[in-house]
């Protein structure tokens, strides 16, 4: 029952983001004084991804790591440099909407994306290292990202932002990497069909909370909120882009170009949102709001889009053949 459930939630996910925005909108004045429950929800959430992986996966990636690097130059230099650009070129002016553009593109890639790349039977291994590395040097990474490119623009409180990450999403991870370690294994059959569901429907629950704190400024759709949400669907898109070119560039299989495709795209958009709320003025957490919106929905358009074009590269082989 558990594994059909967790089925028909895979299935669901490119709605669920956007419904649980909808919710958190419409529900903002009930849901938003449970702010407090997003980092202990979501740190369960980062167990349950990190049982998949132990020490033995961990160092054969490491052992080429090139993808791996390729993975975190985009994620941590291209993206936010990129978001820095496109927030001065169209809010020069707006601060906080600049600040959340790149918070969006420097916080770690999702933990969602090991449900994408398995649906596309992309490159595992590397996946859940990338998401490992780069989720436990996240606490060294976002808070020194954002000072890099905004200085002291904007007031952040770099030690509480680093210890909140730490207890958010270090700790979980290696506990759940030791534990598959200590298990052999075992872990991930007992505990699994348990956990993936409720990370799956967590993820709805993080969402609509974190949604709830920054309702007021979602509930008028109006020109400028149309035009950030272009501009935030254009940074996500480049970001599942640059993963594909450079896997492709690079002539790496098809199972890396998967993997870099998706955790190139694929944003940790609900530890986004916690450190938005709990670090910054709310209008920072309405970038990473919308991204919400989007992040799940590409993440189906681009693996259609690698199915076909793997498709026409079959029926081109056996046509040449």
């Amino acid at each position: 029952m558990l594994n059909h459930l967790n089925r028909q939630l895979e299935k669901f996910l490119p709605l669920m983001t956007p419904v649980s925005v909808l919710i958190g909108v419409l529900l903002g004045d009930h849901l938003s004084s449970f702010a407090y429950l997003s980092p202990w929800i979501f740190a369960i959430m980062t167990f349950s991804g990190s049982i998949s992986t132990n020490l033995k996966q961990f160092m054969k990636v490491l052992a080429r790591p090139f993808p791996l690097i390729a993975t975190f130059f985009i994620l941590h230099l291209i993206m936010p440099l990129l978001a820095l650009q496109l927030g001065q070129a169209i809010y020069r002016d707006d601060t906080f909407t600049v600040t959340g553009l790149i918070l969006l593109a420097a916080i770690p890639t999702g933990i969602a994306s090991f449900v994408w790349v398995s649906i596309y039977k992309g490159n595992i291994a590397l996946t859940l290292s990338i998401i490992l590395v780069d989720t436990i040097l996240s606490p060294l990474v976002v808070p020194y990202t954002l000072f890099l490119f905004l200085g002291t623009r904007v007031h952040m409180d770099i030690a509480a932002m680093t210890q909140g990450l730490f207890l958010m999403i270090v700790l979980p991870s290696i506990a759940g990497m030791l534990l598959n370690q200590w298990s052999k294994g075992q872990i991930v059959q007992r505990w699994s069909p348990m956990l993936s569901p409720f990370s799956k429907i967590a993820l709805g629950v993080v969402i609509a909370i974190n949604s709830s704190v920054v309702s007021p400024y979602l509930r008028h759709i109006d020109s400028k909120m149309m035009e950030m949400a272009l501009t935030v669907l254009v940074l996500i898109s480049f970001g599942y882009m640059l993963g594909w070119l450079c896997a492709k560039l690079m002539r790496w299989d098809q199972d890396i170009v998967i993997a870099l495709t998706y955790n190139g795209g694929m944003r940790n958009i609900s530890a986004g949102a916690v450190l938005a709320v709990s670090y910054f003025a709310p209008p920072v957490a309405v970038p990473v709001i919308l991204g919400t919106i989007f992040q799940q929905s590409l993440a189906s358009f681009f693996g259609y889009i690698i199915n076909k074009r793997a498709s026409l590269s079959m029926e081109k082989s056996r046509y040449d053949s």
